[in-house]
């Protein structure tokens, strides 16, 4: 059950992008669940990934190609192709071959990746015997299907799309993400893949796509587990009328918040998708020494279980919240400074409750689907925020019932 009313919006095609899906029956046969991406010749492609030392093979294969002009991206939902070994590898390799030997370009200039269950051997001869259909199905408007294609547990499809203005010329950015649970990217199961016609090296996107990943999917949790698949592409096809994009001026920073704005949208579009969320939860910490600090606070709060689960009973039981701030790790604390909000009521002060606290304004603020934790430290002027979600009866279910 999501939290809030999503709604898949209206995709732009970008030009120089082509998505083509079909099924291949890997977990179940009711929806696609292998996706082609072909960027035109020329385009520009930056990745990030897991930072999981037992990361998926097709992780590993990716991370080889991506300095080699990639020309497609070949998706499959399912199975993660992790935790397979040597013949792991050799299965994400060959899908790259069978990828480059129907579209006519090399092997390295495919990138794989894979989501789902770890640990299984990846059905190989499946996915050999649909690449055609999905590449019969390559056109550029088929954002919707790529979106449902690359999903597991995901209760909703999940797409970002806008046509900005930069300089006077119309640029696209649209994109799409997939996750639910095993989400505390630490990157550099969730998926994102943004594509926009701006012409940018690839160094440069490369750089961008750092910066807005680390603002954006790199501030969300679900349960505090990093996948071995996490993966976030962003693709410049270089079809806008938008003369190349370079760094440090203007049109960059512009760019920039663009692309940014893209990653946060999907990024949160994944925590109120949370596996059994009932909340969204958005918990700031201000006046931090550091931005460091102030994310490490913000997580150790939103990985709480007891935290988690005192949202999902609108329990206003804000000691725990006091509790997880405690053991953060934050160097000399002095909890005589430390302010905690929920909304706007203030439930601590000077280290203890607030004078002006009252159960019933407390309780109002939790009884919502959408809440705001502020943390104020009062070490610093550094701000960041972290969002996540409660922990249901749901969570244990899906995660229990997940292989059956």
């Amino acid at each position: 059950m999501a939290v809030g009313n999503i709604e898949f919006p209206l995709m732009h095609a970008v030009s120089g992008v082509k998505l083509g899906t079909a099924c291949a029956g890997i977990k179940q046969t009711e929806r696609d669940d292998l996706l082609l991406i072909e960027m035109a010749e020329g385009a520009t492609c930056a990745a990030v990934f897991t930072q999981n030392a037992f990361c998926a093979a097709p992780v590993t294969v990716a991370k080889d190609h991506l300095s080699k002009q990639p020309r497609y991206l070949l998706i499959n939902s399912g199975n993660a192709n992790a935790g397979t070994g040597e013949q792991g590898m050799a299965d994400a390799e060959l899908s790259c071959v069978e990828v480059a030997q129907l579209a006519q370009v090399g092997a390295e200039q495919v990138l794989p990746f894979s989501t789902g269950v770890i640990g299984e051997a990846l059905p190989i001869i499946k996915i050999v015997d649909t690449l055609p259909k999905a590449q019969e199905n390559l056109v550029e408007d088929n954002w919707l299907k790529a979106a449902h294609a690359i999903m597991t547990t995901d209760t909703f499809a999940k797409g970002y799309s806008k046509v900005i203005e930069i300089d006077g010329c119309a640029v696209t950015i649209t994109g799409i993400s997939k996750g639910a649970g095993m989400i505390q990217p630490n990157m550099a199961t969730m998926l994102g893949f943004i594509a926009t016609d701006a012409t940018i090296s690839q160094q440069n996107l490369q750089q961008c796509l750092s910066v807005a990943v680390e603002q954006s999917f790199n501030r969300i949790t679900v349960d505090g587990d990093t996948s071995t698949n996490d993966a976030c592409v962003l693709m410049a096809s270089g079809a806008s009328s938008l003369p190349e994009i370079m760094p440090g001026t203007d049109t960059m920073g512009a760019f920039q918040l663009a692309v940014q704005e893209a990653c946060m949208f999907l990024a949160e579009a994944i925590i109120r998708d949370g596996e059994g969320a009932t909340k969204l939860i958005k918990i700031k910490v201000q006046q931090a020494s550091s931005d460091a600090e102030a994310v490490e606070v913000a997580k150790t709060i939103a990985h709480s279980p007891l935290v988690k689960t005192a949202f999902f009973a609108n329990d206003p039981n804000w000691g725990r919240i006091l509790a997880a701030i405690g053991r953060s790790g934050v160097d000399q604390l002095d909890v005589k400074k430390i302010s905690i909000y929920l909304g706007e009521v203030c439930i601590v002060e000077k280290g203890g409750r607030a004078s002006s606290y009252t159960e019933a304004a407390g309780q109002k603020i939790m009884d919502q689907q959408e809440i705001t934790v502020t943390v104020v430290l009062g070490r610093g002027e550094q701000e960041q925020q972290v969002l996540t979600c409660d922990f249901s009866y749901d969570y244990v279910r899906i995660n229990a019932e997940y292989r059956t």
